[in-house]
C-alpha cells in the first residue's frame, strides 16, 4: 500500500503564471494523475472541465489572489500534513479492523476558486471527495478554519475510501440509500474526531445543525431514499443540490452530515465501538441502534 500526495503546488504556480493559451494544457497534464477517480463516468471527461466544475482555481482570472493563496497553503505545509495525517489513519485503522485492504491511493490537492461565491461562502471554501478507492481530492481555499483542519478533511476521505474499496461495503448508484450515505458521512467524521479531536473533526457546514431537532426528523425521514440522484439535497442540502440541478426537500446546508454525526455517536456509544471498528458497519445496523437509543 502506498499513498501517493501529488506535489501539485509547483505546477499550480507554474499554471498562474503561464501565457494564458498554455494554462489548460498544463493543467490537464498536472490532473491526469488522478484521471482514475472519473473511471466510473460514462465516456470521456475533460479534466479540465471537471476542475471548472469542481470550483477548482480558475485559469484567466484572479491570479494575484490565486497566487497568495496558493503561498498560504505551501506556508502551512498543507501537502505534508495531509501525507502524515493519511499515513497515521491508515495505521489508526488497521490496528482496529486488520483484516481490511488498504488501496494504493493517490491524493489530489488543488486551489480552490475564489470567484465562486457558492465554494467560497455555501461550502466554506472546500469541497472533498473520497468515494472513489484509490483516490483523494482536496479542494480548499485557505481560511484559517481550513487550514486547521487540513488533517481531518484528508482523515474523513480516507474513511470513505476505505469503507467503500473493493471487498469492503458495496455502493450501488440504482440502490444505495441515503441512510447509507448520511452513516458514511458520520462515521468519517466520527474517524476525523477520532484522530483530530472533536474542534476540528467535525465537517464545518454540518456543525450550525448539530443540535437541530426539526432536520434531524427531517433528515430521518428520507433515510430510505434510494437512488444516488436524490443525495445532494438529504445530504448537502438544498443550495447545494440547486447548484447541480437537484431537487430541493427543505434541509439547510449540511443537514446530513449533521444528522450522520448523532446517529453514528449514538451507536458508538450504544456499543463502545471507536469509529475506526465501526468502519464497515452496515449502515441499517447504525440506525436502527441509534435511533432505538435516541428515542
Amino acid at each position: 500500500m502506498t499513498i501517493t500526495v501529488l506535489d501539485t503546488y509547483p505546477a499550480i504556480r507554474g499554471i498562474l503564471r503561464s501565457p494564458l493559451s498554455e494554462r489548460p494544457g498544463l493543467l490537464r497534464a498536472m490532473l491526469e494523475p488522478a484521471a482514475g477517480m472519473y473511471r466510473y463516468f460514462p465516456g470521456e471527461v475533460d479534466l479540465v472541465e471537471m476542475h471548472r466544475m469542481g470550483s477548482g482555481f480558475p485559469l484567466d482570472r484572479d491570479e494575484k489572489r490565486c497566487e497568495e493563496a496558493l503561498e498560504a497553503l505551501h506556508d502551512a505545509d498543507a501537502w505534508g500534513r495531509i501525507e502524515r495525517a493519511l499515513d497515521e489513519a491508515v495505521a489508526v485503522q488497521l490496528a482496529a479492523t486488520p483484516g481490511i485492504t488498504v488501496p494504493d491511493i493517490t491524493v489530489l490537492v488543488v486551489l480552490g476558486d475564489p470567484g465562486d461565491a457558492h465554494f467560497t461562502g455555501t461550502t466554506l471554501g472546500m469541497t472533498a471527495n473520497g468515494s472513489v478507492s484509490g483516490y483523494l481530492f482536496l479542494n480548499f481555499w485557505p481560511y484559517p478554519e481550513n487550514l486547521a483542519r487540513l488533517e481531518a478533511t484528508a482523515v474523513h476521505e480516507l474513511n470513505h475510501n476505505l469503507r467503500y474499496s473493493p471487498g469492503a461495503v458495496v455502493w450501488d448508484p440504482a440502490t444505495v440509500t441515503v441512510g447509507e450515505q448520511v452513516v458514511s458521512e458520520g462515521l468519517a467524521d466520527a474517524f476525523a474526531r477520532q484522530l483530530c479531536g472533536d474542534e476540528l473533526g467535525y465537517t464545518r457546514i454540518g456543525v450550525p445543525h448539530l443540535d437541530d431537532e426539526a432536520v434531524f426528523a427531517k433528515v430521518v425521514s428520507g433515510l430510505e431514499v434510494t437512488g444516488m440522484r436524490d443525495f445532494a439535497a438529504w445530504v448537502h442540502g438544498d443550495a447545494i443540490a440547486a447548484r447541480y440541478g437537484a431537487t430541493p426537500v427543505g434541509l439547510p446546508t449540511g443537514a446530513g452530515y449533521a444528522v450522520g454525526n448523532r446517529l453514528v455517536d449514538a451507536y458508538l456509544a450504544a456499543t463502545g465501538h471507536t469509529a475506526a471498528e465501526a468502519l464497515l458497519t452496515d449502515s441499517r445496523e447504525v440506525i436502527d441502534t441509534a435511533l432505538d437509543r435516541i428515542a
